[in-house]
């Protein structure tokens, strides 16, 4: 558990119940626009899939999922999801989808190895989505423009909300800054990633960092990524790695960076090939889902996860992810909230 300092003197600007009602306008309202903007069909999503298919997200390669095995099924090993980064693209493939065609999943997963603080929790509740993209769309501007359908999507949530709830006041830029890794390395070299996101954030109040998982000049990468979805490393223009970032909001309540979202244009075989080289990962090249991407059997896409707890606390102005997502906290986070004022679900 990390060390949390709270909002001094923090009050909630709503009740539990109030909360409660709050979470529902937000999901349905936000989720009705995201597919509308960018052409998404709404499906079912699995809660666990099999293990040894190398569809579960590795994330960053160390943390490991809840396991158990099916008794009518032979015992065989499954995984509780960690997010569906790989299952969707699975699925456009399966279900049918065209270019410019995606979908979104209301997806929970559980993270147990997740570090436990106001901002995470071993819960997980995303939209994730994935469309299918023309293998000429694998550039920065496609990218690009993604994010800014996604940001105006957050900007009308914000609005909305403001508009039945007289204590929330939109606080969101117009447009949301496009920067690189890279940029944010050469301009703040002597501070870890974290801060640099701090400042960037602080400085634009909305920000997405492109290229995530590369190393940069400083010989560390700014985040890790898992080697078989997002693409970090074919170059750019700009003379930048890779087609994927986040986007960040400047969270008043926490005086802090906030990440939203985790995103980008899928690996084509020639980057999945590159990206297990570099991690040392061929071996899974060996999984049903590897080979087939390898193989060119998937279609390209672009897609991503949008925290759901994560934009809920935003909107509302909450110190802790407790306070809109139930979960389990350590004795001393739950003393240390109840000093804080804050109620944890």
């Amino acid at each position: 558990m990390s060390a949390d300092v709270f909002p001094k003197d923090y009050r909630p600007l709503l009740s539990t119940r109030e909360v409660e009602t709050a979470i529902k306008d937000i999901k349905d309202f936000f989720e009705r626009n995201l597919a509308a903007a960018l052409n998404l069909q709404r499906v079912s999503a699995p809660l666990f899939v099999r293990g040894g298919a190398g569809v579960n997200d590795d994330l960053n390669g160390v943390e490991q999922p809840v396991r158990f095995q099916v008794k009518e099924d032979g015992y065989a090993p499954v995984e509780i999801v960690q997010s569906l980064a790989k299952w969707k693209r699975l699925a456009l493939k399966r279900y049918g989808y065209q270019v410019g065609e995606g979908l979104y999943t209301d997806m929970n997963a559980v993270r147990p190895d997740e570090t436990l603080d106001s901002i995470h929790s071993i819960y997980v509740d995303q939209w994730d989505w994935e469309k299918i993209i023309a293998p000429d769309e694998r550039n920065r501007a496609a990218l690009e423009a993604a994010v800014r359908d996604i940001y105006n999507v957050i900007c009308r949530t914000e609005f909305h909300l403001a508009s039945e709830y007289s204590c929330i006041r939109p606080i969101l830029p117009e447009h949301i800054a496009f920067l690189t890794a890279e940029e944010l390395c050469r301009r703040w070299p002597d501070v870890d990633p974290r801060e640099r996101e701090n400042r960037a954030c602080r400085e634009h109040r909305a920000v997405f960092i492109l290229g995530i998982g590369a190393n940069l000049p400083d010989g560390k990468p700014h985040d890790g990524r898992a080697p078989d979805y997002d693409d970090w490393t074919t170059p750019r223009p700009d003379g930048g790695l890779g087609l994927n970032g986040d986007i960040l909001l400047w969270n008043p309540v926490l005086g802090r960076a906030f990440e939203i979202s985790s995103m980008g244009i899928r690996v084509d075989p020639a980057a999945l090939l590159r990206q297990l080289k570099i991690r040392g990962l061929e071996s899974r090249l060996d999984l049903p889902f590897h080979r087939m991407l390898a193989a060119g059997e998937l279609p390209q896409s672009m897609g991503g996860g949008i925290g759901q707890s994560r934009l809920c606390m935003f909107f509302l102005r909450t110190a802790h992810i407790g306070e809109v997502s139930v979960g389990i906290w350590p004795d001393a986070m739950q003393d240390a909230c109840a000093q804080a004022g804050i109620l944890l679900l």
